[in-house]
């Protein structure tokens, strides 16, 4: 995802304020709530809950994640006066720590132990799959700093497997079509919205590159057969690449699974190549899974 597409998440209106339940202890100042597991790609809840006075004070996250980066982790507040979600300023340790990150907003509430105030947080990644562990403290804006105990979350994704494509494979111009299958299992606790699956391929010789022209990308539906898949050239660059066709319902469900079954052929008149092609699976305008399948055109 790039910067501009990370900025378009925030700032969107909801339909209705977010839910925040009042965390913590009676006598902990600050305390901090997270979902205890964040897909990638979703937003997972969690909240910070005050029950001291805090004027022009700050709300810091120290994060430390394990297996992804802290900077493809984004984290928002949700703003009730304008009902919308905005980022969170950001700033990472250091290079030597790309794993730890620190993400801080400003607040002033007339927060007390009797009446406590809460703002709603949610988390993303749009990496890997890791752990997830935040700290939270609040500078009360007169001198003294307050923190909470840490929370962690397990980062996980749906299950994706690619069979029928094995190392080495040739495709031969004008031959026969290459079937394999690409199958995406939510063993996740959390739905997965919107989920897309695509193919890419770009192979550039001596003469030409590949182009769609060259290659015949079908897909197996239910009820309705091998049908073809438009490939779309990739902008700039002579790649190319395809939405593939949705096979399972929407939102995918905990336990369901979505099967791709894909044929590739060569036209007579492709260039003899090799080709790196590939597929990615994502939900939204976040893709949790790359794999590529390279392959070479061979003249027979």
């Amino acid at each position: 995802m790039t910067s501009s597409e990370r900025m378009t998440s925030a700032g969107r209106a909801e339909a209705a304020d977010p839910v925040v339940g009042v965390t913590g202890r009676a006598g902990e100042k600050v305390s901090y709530s997270l979902a205890s597991e964040a897909p990638v790609g979703l937003w997972s809840s969690s909240g910070v809950t005050l029950r001291t006075p805090v004027s022009k004070g700050t709300v810091r996250l120290d994060v430390t994640t394990h297996g992804f980066s802290a900077a493809s982790l984004m984290i928002q507040r949700y703003v009730p006066k304008t009902h919308r979600w905005v980022d969170l300023d950001q700033r990472p340790v250091g290079s030597d720590h790309p794993e730890k990150g620190t993400f801080t907003f400003p607040v002033s509430v007339a927060a007390s132990a009797g009446r406590p105030a809460t703002v709603a947080l949610r988390v993303q990644d749009i990496d890997r799959p890791g752990r997830l562990t935040v700290a939270a403290s609040v500078n009360d804006g007169h001198g003294h700093t307050y923190r909470a105990p840490a929370r962690s979350a397990v980062v996980d994704r749906p299950t994706t497997t690619i069979t029928g494509w094995p190392d080495g494979t040739a495709l031969a111009r004008g031959g026969a079509a290459k079937e394999f299958t690409l199958a995406v299992k939510n063993t996740t606790k959390r739905a997965y919205p919107a989920l897309n699956a695509g193919y890419f391929a770009y192979g550039q010789g001596s003469g030409r590159a590949v182009e769609p022209k060259d290659l015949v990308l079908q897909q197996y539906v239910p009820g309705h057969g091998w049908q073809r898949v438009s490939l779309l050239p990739g902008g700039c660059d002579p790649g190319m690449g395809a939405q593939l066709i949705p096979t399972a319902k929407t939102p995918l469900a905990p336990g369901a699974t979505a099967v791709y079954r894909l044929r590739l052929a060569v036209a007579d008149s492709a260039p003899v190549v090799k080709v790196d092609a590939g597929v990615s699976v994502g939900t939204g305008d976040t893709s949790f899974f790359y794999r590529t399948l390279p392959f070479e055109i061979r003249a027979q």
